[in-house]
């Protein structure tokens, strides 16, 4: 990567760190416009303020717009969410080369401690 293309990237990923900003990218996947309702919906869980914040900068930044049945993705964010389409190949195949880690002893139930020593009578 050279030093011209970090801030860019940078940039980007700043982007779609914010809270639900892929949510919102991969509800529109499919080419269909979508009401704010129904992207609220599709999203899951945003609240109306989240909501427009994230479509106030994801229009900013030129992926998504607003038509006469709702939001898009731009031909930008188009070609986003088909690369972000890569991700999830990419961390099946990580995933799976990582190495497993041991299970966590069990938790003794409340009140129980089994590393203490008797109280001295």
């Amino acid at each position: 990567m050279s030093p011209r293309d970090k801030p860019a990237i940078f940039q980007l990923l700043a982007l779609l760190e914010a809270r639900y900003a892929v949510r919102v990218l991969w509800a529109l996947r499919d080419g269909h416009a979508q009401t704010f309702r129904l992207l609220q919906d599709s999203v899951g869980g945003v609240t109306p303020n989240t909501l427009n914040t994230r479509i106030k900068e994801l229009r900013e930044a030129g992926l998504l717009t607003h038509g006469a049945e709702g939001y898009l993705l731009t031909p930008a964010g188009t070609d986003l969410v088909r690369r972000l389409g890569e991700l999830p190949a990419f961390a099946h195949k990580w995933a799976a080369r990582r190495p497993r880690r041991a299970p966590e002893p069990p938790v003794p139930p409340h009140g129980e401690d089994t590393d203490a020593t008797p109280p001295a009578a």
